[in-house]
C-alpha cells in the first residue's frame, strides 16, 4: 500500500474516494523522424504525491516531461487531464504556469549572462505585460524567498560566475516559488527533471526537505532521477519507462534496489568491479608539484600508467579544480607537471599544448565546456581526430560518419545517428558521445570531472568497462567525483581533499564506498558557509 493513501480498483492511491489524479497523461506517443521515442504511455500522479520517473538513458523520460510542458506536441490521440479536467495537449505557451505546473528542466533553463535576480524573474518577464520593473522591490522579494528556503546566494551575482551546485539551487528555488505563488491552494504540480546530480549531499537533503514541505501543502511532485536510493527515499510511487514504453509503476518503499534495476533494464545487470591491485611498479604517467588553482592549494601527487586515480571531497574542497588546471582549461596560479622528460608550467599551459602531449579532459558541463550542443554528434566526436580524415580533396565526411556510427555502436549510443545534434540526445547518451570522443584518442592521461552524472545504471557499467579497458592498454585515468560508489568500483587509489589540500589517501582494498564516504565527511565537517568560502 502506498503512503499516499489506499489503492483503488484502478491501482491509484486515493486519500478520499473518487479523488481524481492531479495529472493524467493518457496514450502519449512521440515520433522524431523514424524514431518512436514514446509509445502509448499512460502516466498518472495523485494529489500530494511524490512520484518518481525512471528509465535508462533514451527511455523517453525527458521527452515525456517536455511533452507535458508543451515543448513537444504529442501524436494524435493523446490526452492531458489535470484534476479531472481536460486541457489542451500540447498546452499553449504559458499554459503550464496558468495551470499551476512548474518545471526544473535537465539543463536548468538559466541564462548565464544574467544575474540571479534576473533569472528568478525570467518567467514573470516572459508571461507578463510588464514594461517597467521595480528592481529594488524585486530584489527584496527574492532575498526573502532565498531566506525562507535557506539559500545563501547573492541575487546580484552573475549566474555564469556561480558553481553548478548554486545554479541548480537557483532553478529549483525558482520552481518552488512559482508553484507556491501561482497554483491554487491545495493544488500544484512541481516537475523536477534530474535536479540532484550537481547538488552536494547537504543540497540533496535540503531539496528533499522542500519536497516534503510542498507535499504537505497539497502539491504533487514528479522527480525524474537515475539514483534509485534517492527515489526509494523520497517518492511514494515510481513509474519506469523502457524503450519508450511503460515498464511498470511500483510502490517505492516496497520495491528493492535490484527490483528497480530489473524494471529499468529489463534484465539483471552485472555490476562492474575494477581491480584493486596498486600500480606502484608501473611507469610514471604524470607528476604534479605544488599546484594552486582557486580552491586547490599546494596539491602534489603522481599517477602511473594504467592507474585509475580518484579525487574526491565535499563540494568546494578543491578536488574538481585539479584536472581543469592540469589541462590548462582554467590555468593554475602556481605549480608544475612532469610529463615524460618535460616539465610543464601549469600557469601558462593551454588545452592545445596539453592535447599535444597526450592529455584529454572531459568537463562536467556536457553541453557547455565538454561538448557543443548545437553541433552534430559526428562533429563532437570527430573534433580530436579530424586530421585523420583529411585527404587531397579535403575532409572525408562520409568516412567520419561511418567512424562515428561504429563508435556509437561500440558505446551503445541511442539513437545511433551521428547526424543528430548533441543536444537532441538524452543526458546519458550525450555523455557516452563525449566519453567516446576522448577514449578513441587513447590518451596518455585522461581526466574526467563527474563522468557518470545523469547516466543510468546499465550505461554506467559499460562506461566503467571502457575506462578499465583504456587503463589496461596503458592510459592513466584521473577521475574527480563526489560519487563514492563510482570511485569504489573503478579506482586503484583515491585522494580525499579538504580545504583545498589532499588530506587522506585510500588504496587497494581500503577503496570502498563506505570508507570514501566516511573519510570525506569525517575529515572536516564543513558548514555550508565554509564550503562556499572554499569554492570562492
Amino acid at each position: 500500500m502506498s503512503p499516499a493513501g489506499t489503492l483503488s480498483g484502478d491501482g491509484l492511491p486515493r486519500r478520499v474516494p473518487g479523488e481524481a489524479p492531479a495529472l493524467l497523461a493518457r496514450n502519449v506517443s512521440k515520433v522524431f523522424g523514424t524514431s518512436r521515442v514514446l509509445d502509448d504511455v499512460t502516466f498518472s500522479v495523485m494529489p500530494a504525491e511524490v512520484h518518481g520517473l525512471l528509465g535508462a538513458n533514451g527511455s523517453g523520460k525527458s521527452t515525456l516531461i517536455k511533452t507535458i510542458a508543451g515543448l513537444h506536441a504529442p501524436e494524435a490521440g493523446a490526452e492531458l487531464i489535470l484534476y479531472g479536467e481536460g486541457v489542451p495537449f500540447p498546452m499553449p505557451a504559458g499554459g503550464a504556469r496558468a495551470n499551476g505546473i512548474s518545471f526544473v528542466h535537465q539543463h536548468l533553463a538559466l541564462m548565464p549572462s544574467l544575474t540571479v535576480l534576473e533569472n528568478m524573474m525570467l518567467n514573470d518577464l516572459a508571461t507578463g505585460n510588464r514594461w517597467r520593473i521595480n528592481w529594488r522591490r524585486a530584489q527584496t522579494r527574492i532575498a526573502e524567498v532565498f531566506e525562507r528556503f535557506d539559500i545563501a546566494i547573492d541575487p546580484q551575482a552573475r549566474v555564469a560566475d556561480l558553481p553548478q551546485a548554486d545554479r541548480a539551487l537557483i532553478a529549483i528555488t525558482r520552481a518552488f516559488d512559482e508553484v507556491e505563488t501561482h497554483a491554487p491552494p491545495g493544488r500544484g504540480i512541481l516537475i523536477l527533471d534530474e535536479p540532484t546530480p550537481f547538488l552536494p549531499k547537504a543540497g540533496v537533503d535540503q531539496l528533499f526537505a522542500l519536497i516534503r514541505a510542498v507535499k504537505a501543502n497539497g502539491v504533487s511532485v514528479i522527480l525524474v532521477a537515475h539514483d534509485i536510493d534517492e527515489i526509494r527515499e523520497i517518492t511514494d510511487r515510481a513509474t519506469i519507462l523502457r524503450d519508450g514504453k511503460l515498464a511498470g509503476t511500483v510502490n517505492s518503499a516496497e520495491t528493492g534496489h535490484d527490483g528497480f534495476i530489473e524494471l529499468i533494464m529489463g534484465q539483471k545487470v552485472q555490476i562492474f568491479q575494477g581491480g584493486k591491485a596498486p600500480a606502484v611498479q608501473r611507469p610514471l604517467a604524470a607528476r604534479v608539484r605544488g599546484l594552486c588553482a582557486k580552491a586547490a592549494q599546494d596539491v602534489s601527487f603522481e599517477i602511473r600508467q594504467g592507474e585509475i586515480l580518484g579525487l574526491t571531497g565535499l563540494i568546494g574542497s578543491g578536488f574538481d579544480r585539479v584536472p581543469e588546471a592540469m589541462f590548462g582549461a582554467d590555468p593554475a596560479t602556481r605549480g608544475q607537471m612532469v610529463i615524460g622528460d618535460e616539465i610543464l608550467d601549469l600557469t601558462t599551459l593551454t588545452p592545445g599544448a596539453a592535447m599535444a602531449r597526450g592529455l584529454a579532459f572531459l568537463a562536467a558541463d556536457r553541453l557547455g565546456r565538454a561538448g557543443v550542443g548545437s553541433l552534430s554528434v559526428a562533429d563532437n566526436m570527430s573534433l580530436p581526430v579530424l586530421g585523420k580524415f583529411r585527404n587531397a580533396l579535403g575532409i572525408d565526411w562520409s568516412a567520419i560518419e561511418a567512424h562515428c556510427r561504429d563508435l556509437g555502436a561500440l558505446y551503445d549510443i541511442r539513437p545511433n545517428r551521428p547526424e543528430l545534434r548533441l543536444s537532441a540526445l538524452s543526458g546519458g547518451n550525450a555523455q557516452k558521445v563525449l566519453m567516446a570522443k576522448w577514449l578513441q584518442t587513447k590518451p596518455r592521461l585522461l581526466m574526467l570531472d563527474e563522468p557518470t552524472q545523469g547516466v543510468d545504471v546499465g550505461a554506467r557499467q559499460r562506461l566503467f568497462q571502457a575506462m578499465d579497458a583504456a587503463a589496461r592498454e596503458g592510459s592513466a585515468i584521473l577521475i574527480a567525483s563526489t560519487d563514492p560508489e563510482q570511485l569504489a568500483q573503478l579506482c586503484h587509489r583515491v585522494l580525499v581533499f579538504s580545504r583545498g589540500r589532499i588530506v587522506r589517501e585510500l588504496t587497494g582494498d581500503a577503496v570502498t564506498k563506505d570508507a570514501i564516504s566516511k573519510e570525506t565527511l569525517a575529515i572536516h565537517p564543513h558548514t555550508d558557509d565554509q564550503v562556499r568560502e572554499a569554492a570562492e
